[in-house]
């Protein structure tokens, strides 16, 4: 290597990472039980050419750091770090590997997979593991240095209510990959997913908030290369920093920040908040037989929590390999950092944490109060935003539904699995459907919590798709490469009667009419409903309930196969909610009046229209019952402070197979109701719907459901 012409300065331990200046650069990094820390330059036409090697004398507090003159953004680099190398306690340092910023803002190029990586050779049983003293920096991607400056043309957070967001779950790629309405060259990129045609088609819609799959820098793993496979998904995180290269229009180092902003910027001008689906819980080194890119070779007995036995092993709560050890305080700072980053400098609106348990874990693995959660309540930046938790993970004690903070709002999987027993007719099934629809209050309100904690969903990224849920009984995951070993095998879903695709015009039409039912109830429950993006356009990955390796038209969605009649009923569900506190509301039913000599807030009813009492909810045969919902005793204030009130609704549940007729209540409930929704009529309308009076009778088709909105 010629001559370096940079030289270093001491330069300052904070901010972490590489922070350009008008002068220069300064790099920081931290390790505790390194030796000594080189900081690598990288120029050329490639990008591998490396142009200065520089040892970082400076450390304070286990930071290593340094100024370099004459850096600019734009500028090429990554680190070797020196130390132990002595697996059984932890340390796995090689300075032949050279690794990734911790805090990099971007890549030059997406992470491939390289036997060099790896920081020790192949080892027989018995003995210790060996060196691999081969260069790595040929086949590692190198960190890039980003400068902040963006103009957001007054950029200005949406600020939805939790109670008004509808939330609309998507992967970046897979939305616009095959967009006939999206230019070519920008398809499956962050710029086509802030498209005119796709802001419209959300927008249509009534979606305010779009979830998105993971965006930070993820890395391959190798099992899935060898199958000609990649994870797609984005469940693999190496840079908590740096948006995913993946999903960059442009080629150029560093684009993807900007592209990234711009993206924002024009969801936030559309009304749309952003939200980032983030992997904190485990990195995509693996567990200890994985590669040295990042933290392994950095510090990995601070990074990793490991085995309590002296082996040296990773503790795996979250079946990738590795957990990141969010109690130790320097990483926990470096994931406080990242959130606020995404906040202050992409402009987000908030996240949901993928297995948040892990991240919840004590210093013994155990569910508590982690410093995790009391670092994110007393930051007054992301105690702000909106949190949502996965609550759950795969370790001892990990599933955790209704025993997150109060300012938490969690994935409620009680809610997915009360719906797909309740409309597909299993038995006993009824009371759960019942507590779900009014807002799981047997989950969140002894903790303090409204309705509104209770992110309620049909389907995500991870199962079936709402068309495969009722086309598919059984999982079909063939192209994954694991002999459909891979992905639940308890779906609760039913197929109407034949396995997967059909011409039978009756099962069509039915698997047509459950997608309602589902969508119906999803949109109209308590709670926030979060939609799977293509559910509203009958989406199909024909079968595959874990497509997470699938980078092809098993994911993507295809616009042009899109069932126009769904996308209608769709909106035509959102604007109802919209339109109508009542499904929305911020405090619990109590099912008792509000007023002396008042009716309920909320009543049951059986199909002959009595009142239901506490036998009839023990019936395990029973698929069908009726609930009141009083739109003028609800509680709530709107922002001048006076009291919110409604229409009051009658909403018809059938998931028997045969039609029923339900009696109306008598008068006191309500003299006059008309069809505002039939789930067993794609095109019906509520202009010029049928009226009915109180105690007549009201036909309700097999495996169907029916509002009535009082009018008298």
């Amino acid at each position: 290597m010629p001559k370096s012409r940079f030289s270093t300065l001491p330069g300052v331990p904070y901010p972490l990472g590489a922070t350009p200046d008008s002068e220069g650069v300064n790099f920081s990094i931290f390790s505790e039980h390194a030796t000594a820390a080189t900081l690598c330059l990288y120029g050329g036409a490639s990008g591998n050419d490396e142009v200065a090697r520089l040892p970082l004398a400076e450390r304070t507090e286990h930071i290593w750091h340094g100024y370099v003159p004459g850096v600019r953004a734009g500028q090429r680099y990554g680190y070797r770090m020196s130390g132990p190398y002595d697996p059984k306690t932890g340390h796995r340092f090689n300075a032949a590997k050279l690794l990734l910023d911790p805090y990099a803002r971007a890549l030059d190029r997406i992470p491939r997979w390289n036997d060099s990586m790896m920081g020790y050779r192949s080892i027989t049983v018995g003995t210790a593991p060996r060196l691999d003293l081969r260069d790595s920096a040929p086949a590692m991607p190198k960190c890039v240095v980003v400068d902040s400056a963006y103009d957001w043309e007054g950029d200005r957070k949406p600020a939805i209510p939790w109670g008004d967001l509808v939330i609309y779950e998507a992967h970046v790629k897979g939305m616009t990959a095959m967009h006939p309405e999206v230019a070519r060259r920008t398809r499956g990129k962050y710029a086509a997913l802030a498209s005119p045609a796709v802001i419209k088609h959300l927008t249509s819609l009534g979606v305010n908030a779009i979830e998105l799959m993971p965006v930070h820098q993820t890395t391959p793993e190798h099992r899935l290369g060898k199958l000609g496979l990649s994870n797609y998904w984005g469940y693999n995180s190496i840079g908590f920093f740096a948006p995913d290269i993946r999903f960059a229009s442009v080629a150029a180092p560093g684009s993807g920040v900007s592209e990234f902003k711009t993206m924002v910027k024009a969801f936030h001008r559309a009304g749309i908040e952003v939200i980032l689906d983030v992997v904190y819980n485990h990195t995509g080194e693996g567990d200890e037989n994985g590669p040295t890119i990042c933290f392994r070779g950095i510090d990995n007995a601070n990074y990793y929590r490991l085995r309590k036995d002296g082996s040296g092993r990773a503790e795996d709560f979250t079946g990738t390999g590795n957990s990141l050890d969010t109690t130790h305080w320097r990483v926990l700072q470096m994931v406080m950092d990242s959130l606020r980053y995404w906040i202050v400098e992409m402009h987000v609106d908030g996240f949901r944490f993928d297995l948040a348990t892990t991240l919840a874990r004590g210093a013994r693995g155990e569910f508590a109060d982690s410093p995790f959660f009391a670092a994110i309540a007393q930051d007054p930046v992301i105690s702000t935003v909106k949190l949502i938790a996965e609550p759950w993970d795969v370790g001892e004690g990990g599933y955790r539904v209704g025993n997150f903070s109060v300012y938490w709002k969690e994935w409620n999987d009680r809610y997915r699995d009360g719906m797909r027993d309740f409309w597909r007719g299993a038995n006993d099934s009824m009371g759960e459907f019942a507590s779900r629809v009014t807002g799981s209050s047997d989950l969140y309100r002894a903790g303090g919590r409204a309705p509104l904690a209770s992110i309620n969903f049909v389907t995500s990224h991870d199962g079936f798709t709402l068309a495969d849920l009722v086309s598919y009984n059984d999982k079909h995951n063939e192209a994954n490469g694991e002999n459909n070993r891979d992905g639940i095998s308890q779906n609760r879903s039913w197929n109407c009667g034949v396995e997967g695709p059909t011409e039978d015009p009756a099962i069509r039409a039915l698997r047509s009419q459950q997608q309602r039912n589902f969508l119906a109830t999803l949109i109209l429950s308590q709670g926030v409903p979060m939609i799977l993006a293509g559910d509203e356009l009958g989406r199909t990955q024909r079968g595959n309930n874990n497509a997470y390796c699938q980078d092809n038209q098993i994911s993507w969605i295809d616009w042009q196969s899109a069932d126009a009649a769904l996308i209608e009923f769709t909106r035509r569900l959102v604007e109802l909610r919209r339109e109508h506190p009542i499904f929305r509301r911020r405090g619990w039913f109590t099912g008792t009046p509000a007023k002396a000599g008042r009716l309920k807030d909320l009543e049951w009813f059986r199909p002959d229209g009595a009142e239901m009492i506490a036998s009839d909810w023990g019936v395990g045969y029973a698929k069908t019952l009726g609930a009141f919902l009083n739109g003028n005793a609800m509680t709530e204030l709107n922002r001048a402070g006076a009291q919110i009130t409604d229409d009051s609704f009658f909403l018809m549940f059938n998931s028997y197979g045969e039609p029923m007729e339900f009696k109306l209540p008598p008068k006191k409930w309500g003299r006059k109701w008309v069809i505002v929704l039939d789930t067993a009529d794609a095109k019906s309308s509520p202009q010029g719907a049928k009226s009915y009076s109180f105690e007549e009778r009201v036909y309700v088709a097999g495996h169907a459901m029916v509002v009535l909105r009082r009018i008298g």
